[in-house]
């Protein structure tokens, strides 16, 4: 009897296949070929992630093998945050009173964005962009720098470490579900669990679900004037029409999440 194909199953075997045929062809700058010095913490060129310290490019990447990823027809390649500070740079914007946005150009991986929220008691910087340079720490620093980080979910942990450790080991919150997608572990890292968590300035964690098990969202009770915003990653994610909001389960994948679930 034959075993029944599933998505996934199909999307390895055309990525195993066009891998074959990309190996006729020169290794690009970012593949496996290289050979950094001891110690590189190699970051996912699909998605962003930051793998913890290795000789090697690690073989895979668990985020981009999920279902709500995915991994290249050419295969999973990787570069380094060297690399990627020359041939990117973020552009930081005032998007409202105490609030920043960081947005990396070109994109890079799923295109994250992060935002410093400033507040009376400590800045918190909500979600993460993987590129991290001195223009980025020394902008940040003259802002009052940040007190805490904390991520909607595991395509947004990029390089989560190397910016809790410029800003004095920065507690870094995420939800004890996502604790297997951490692919850096570290003590910046604080796991916490239950149904909300508050952090400075009136600020509040929610453990939605959805999207991943323990993805969270940021209220912030001062945001937009004093009416409150919503920092919410990519769920729900704002339409075009910005009057309409999603929820998918992959967005790349294009497969929603169902009606109970969102509600």
């Amino acid at each position: 009897m034959r075993p029944k194909a599933t998505r996934r199953k199909f999307l390895a075997s055309c990525s195993t296949s066009t891998a074959a045929l990309a190996a006729l062809a020169p290794s690009g700058a970012t593949g496996a070929a290289e050979e950094p010095g001891l110690g590189t913490p190699f970051l996912c060129l699909t998605c962003g992630s930051q793998f913890s310290e290795t000789i090697r490019p690690p073989e895979r990447c668990p985020i981009c093998e999920d279902e709500r990823q995915y991994v290249p027809p050419e295969g999973q390649q990787w570069t380094t945050l060297e690399k990627l500070r020359v041939a990117q740079k973020n552009a930081i914007r005032q998007e409202e009173p105490d609030l920043v946005s960081i947005n990396t150009e070109p994109k890079f991986g799923i295109g994250q964005r992060a935002f410093l929220v400033r507040t009376p008691g400590g800045n918190v910087l909500w979600d993460c962009v993987a590129l991290f340079d001195e223009t980025t720490i020394a902008r940040v620093r003259e802002l009052v720098g940040v007190a805490e980080i904390a991520v909607s979910h595991p395509q947004y942990y990029t390089t989560m470490v190397e910016w809790s450790r410029a800003f004095g080991d920065a507690p870094v919150h995420i939800h004890e579900a996502e604790r297997p997608w951490v692919m850096r572990p570290d003590p910046c890292v604080r796991f916490w669990s239950g149904r909300e968590k508050g952090l400075f300035g009136g600020l509040k964690l929610v453990s939605t679900g959805g999207h991943f098990e323990g993805y969270q969202v940021l209220h912030w009770p001062a945001g937009a004037g004093g009416k409150g915003a919503l920092m919410a990653g990519d769920q729900p994610q704002v339409c075009m029409d910005p009057k309409q909001v999603s929820f998918m389960w992959s967005y790349p994948n294009y497969i929603p999440l169902n009606a109970p679930t969102i509600r």
